[in-house]
């Protein structure tokens, strides 16, 4: 996803960056400016995880003990899960109806009430659903090994798409009108070359490189940018209006390109780097049948019969030799369980809200976390795929600047009759003020903005919807909060309190993601097994 605060493009900046300056950084200056440098991300350290093993005990005469798992989403589902390989006994609370927490997958009749008391039902058809929440895997994220391990059955999620749409309304982009990933791309790519190309033929770069060096530079350039005499002046890879097909038909190559000022103020290159983000590069990858197919099967890994739905805690205590978490199960009475141990999954915000003897300064370093972004997404579902079939779109994402930010193709169902588009898919101020909106006033919003960019069908041949505002959802409360990961605090958090450990994305190098998630679970239990085994 491209991110809402990338700084804005201007041609002063690309001028300035290539023609007024001679230093050694002009060409990632120039790319920098207009959004193709991929920005410096610290990449996931690569720890080392011990998993406990059932012989860690029958090998030292210990005893394995009772752990009880607040929260069943991927945190607290993978730290039931390595616990009870190694064989101790758990029992997993989970607030919600379902488990999977913002790994949600609406299907076919699923309903979900928000804090406002709207309740909706997926009125979608057989073998469609929305991954309301998490819908993407890196393929270097753990969350791979933990499907291989489970056995989840995953396919490619298409995260890049050369010929899905870029529409940037606010730098001009009329409805009708949107412009291709590929054409896009190479009228960036193109003038950036030429640009470059006139500044290393200026002599901006010889403080940098060798005779040798330029050459080579300017054979790049002109490969990457499609360079004829050093100028950018269009090109097959544009793309068509009419492909070549045969019998000396070339085809009918797109009109333009416009100027390097037009394609400079259409701001469409602050959208490349997502495609070579760290977490964002293809390939991707999803589980089949809908994103919280994970939690289900860790789910069923742990025994369905230790994983306690509508159950919601309202306070955990450290005990003299354990833990007491007090909590109102589905039957509406309260209840307690005891334990040797705790793993607290939940959001942090809310377990601020319990009562807990964990201190204030534990408290205090939740309260780091307590914000949390917001986020939401509608799910269209469409009697016809049309993008496939008059737009030639097969998954991938379109961007935009409109509120609704970014408009998905579905990944599955290729050529089937139905399918469903993620309608937006935005956080921050626009999620706040779709959020604020009724189901029906969501929908409305979305489908007029959609229909800038693909016409009428994306009205007309609407079926039914579905939307989901996270800061409403109950028990979850928001989408995610990025850890400041050098605070005293998070270190705090990460020592847990007591006979109480704590997991989630938030307590990870990688918010917002399965894998951080998983990696928290990973880390808790291993603190929690070292302190078993040497105790």
């Amino acid at each position: 996803m491209a991110d809402e605060n990338t700084p804005a493009i201007t041609r002063r900046h690309l001028l300035q960056a290539v023609g007024a300056t001679s230093s050694a950084g002009v060409m990632f200056a120039a790319m920098g400016a207009l959004g193709l440098a991929p920005t410096a991300g610290a990449q996931p350290r690569n720890e080392e995880w011990e998993p406990p093993r059932k012989g860690d005990f029958s090998l030292t005469g210990r005893t394995a003990k009772k752990v009880v798992v607040v929260g069943g989403g991927p945190a607290g589902l993978a730290s039931a899960y390595e616990l009870q390989k190694a064989g101790y006994t758990v029992t997993v609370l989970e607030a919600r109806h379902r488990v999977g927490g913002r790994t949600l997958t609406m299907r076919p009749g699923d309903a979900e009430t928000d804090l406002d008391g709207n309740r909706q039902v997926a009125r979608f058809a057989d073998g469609i659903y929305m991954n309301a929440g998490a819908a993407r895997i890196a393929q270097w994220m753990v969350t791979m090994d933990y499907m291989r391990e489970l056995g989840v059955p995953y396919e490619v999620f298409t995260n890049a798409n050369a010929d899905a749409y870029l529409y940037n309304e606010k730098s001009g982009a009329t409805p009708g009108n949107p412009v291709r990933y590929r054409t896009a791309k190479a009228d960036v790519f193109g003038y950036t070359s030429e640009l470059l190309t006139m500044a290393t033929d200026q002599g901006a770069l010889d403080g940098r490189l060798s005779e040798a060096d330029k050459e080579n530079l300017r054979a790049f350039l002109r490969s990457w940018g499609s360079l004829t005499d050093g100028k950018y002046q269009g090109g097959s890879n544009r793309g068509y209006s009419v492909y070549p097909s045969a019998w000396n038909e070339h085809g009918t190559p797109l009109p333009g390109p416009g100027s390097v000022s037009e394609v400079l103020a259409s701001k469409v290159g602050q959208y490349f780097p997502f495609e070579i983000n760290w977490e964002q590069s293809m390939l991707m990858f999803q589980p089949k049948g809908g994103m919280d197919t994970i939690s289900q099967y860790l789910a069923k890994a742990v025994g369905t019969q230790n994983v306690l739905l509508k159950s919601v805690v309202s306070s955990v205590q450290n005990t003299t030799d354990g833990v007491r978490v007090t909590y109102t199960a589905a039957n509406g009475k309260e209840r307690q369980i005891e334990a040797d141990f705790a793993v607290v999954s939940a959001p942090a915000a809310l377990m601020r809200r319990w009562d807990t003897n964990w201190g204030s300064e534990t408290d205090a370093a939740l309260g780091e976390f307590a914000t949390r972004s917001p986020a939401g997404k509608i799910g269209l579902q469409y009697r016809s795929r049309w993008w496939e079939e008059d737009h030639k779109i097969y998954g991938g994402i379109t961007e935009t600047d409109m509120d609704l930010a970014h408009l998905w193709y579905p990944s599955y169902g290729y050529g089937e009759r139905k399918g469903l588009i993620i309608g937006y898919y935005n956080t921050g101020a626009n999620a706040r003020a779709y959020g604020s909106l009724s189901h029906a006033g969501r929908l409305r919003r979305a489908v007029e903005q959609g229909v800038k960019i693909h016409g009428d069908k994306y009205r007309s041949e609407l079926d039914t919807a579905f939307s989901i505002s996270w800061d409403k959802v109950p028990h979850i409360e928001g989408a995610w909060a990025f850890p400041n990961t050098s605070s005293p605090r998070f270190k705090q958090l990460q020592q847990g309190s007591g006979q109480v450990y704590f997991a989630g994305d938030w307590m990870s190098e990688i918010s917002a993601w399965q894998h951080g998630a998983f990696w928290s679970a990973r880390y808790a239990v291993q603190a929690l097994h070292t302190r078993v085994m040497t105790s």
